[in-house]
């Protein structure tokens, strides 16, 4: 409880800009929790293991197997969303650039998802110091006033008042930029991680497809051709 006590009283004596840091910190903290669940509950290092679970169906030229299996495993697994892109373009006959466009752009939306948001820890980690930075100028404002135009008799309390707002203000800005701004840090690595690992999924996949394009196509005709019924004169 002493401590609440003193956490109370000093953001009492921090004056009016305690109040938009604290919102801030408010933002910040939730956009630590939410990018935390997001890059390491929901997101795990498994893409290209993913990937390559794909490898020999893509090769026999399964591509309905291909589909399917990605299909299911899309939930939780954004490379299987690229592999279902891929597999449904050489499944039609697509070319190469077609299936690279395909997963380019399933890629392109999975990156961007890894970073939303987290960029603004780092804008509001450097706003929290500027706003502690100015609470503390206006508090030595109100500090240098008390000396020039207050009482004798009163002009200690209000200096002692206006640099405790200063400091309170300070001490605050940086209790909340610190904190955002490691976290950014801690985020944005796992980000660039996981994207690594989604890109080298995604570029195994799209090789083996390429790789097979040709073989798979002609397997694709001559099975078709085979299924042809034959004509009766």
């Amino acid at each position: 409880m002493e401590m609440f006590t003193k956490v109370a009283l000093a953001f009492e004596h921090g004056g009016f800009w305690m109040w938009p840091i604290l919102l801030i910190q408010l933002a910040s903290i939730a956009i630590m929790i939410e990018r935390g669940y997001a890059l390491f509950v929901r997101r795990r290092m498994n893409q290209t293991a993913l990937a390559v679970s794909f490898e020999e169906s893509i090769r026999r030229g399964e591509m309905d197997a291909v589909v399917s299996k990605a299909q299911a495993a899309q939930p939780t697994n954004p490379v299987a969303r690229a592999i279902a892109a891929g597999a449904l373009a050489a499944r039609n006959m697509g070319g190469k650039e077609e299936i690279q466009s395909k997963m380019d752009e399933v890629l392109i939306e999975e990156n961007s998802l890894l970073d939303r948001r987290t960029g603004f820890l780092s804008m509001l980690g450097n706003v929290a110091t500027l706003t502690g930075l100015l609470g503390t100028i206006t508090g030595m404002i109100k500090s240098f006033a008390a000396v020039a135009y207050a009482n004798p008799a009163e002009k200690a309390s209000l200096l002692a008042a206006g640099i405790a707002e200063a400091m309170n203000a300070t001490a605050y800005g940086l209790i909340a930029a610190i904190p955002a701004l490691v976290a950014y840090g801690i985020l944005q690595n796992r980000s660039n991680r996981l994207a690594e690992d989604l890109n080298q999924g995604g570029l195994k996949v799209f090789n083996w497809l390429s790789y097979t394009y040709e073989p798979m196509t002609s397997y694709q005709i001559k099975k078709s051709v085979d299924r042809k019924p034959e004509t009766t004169v």
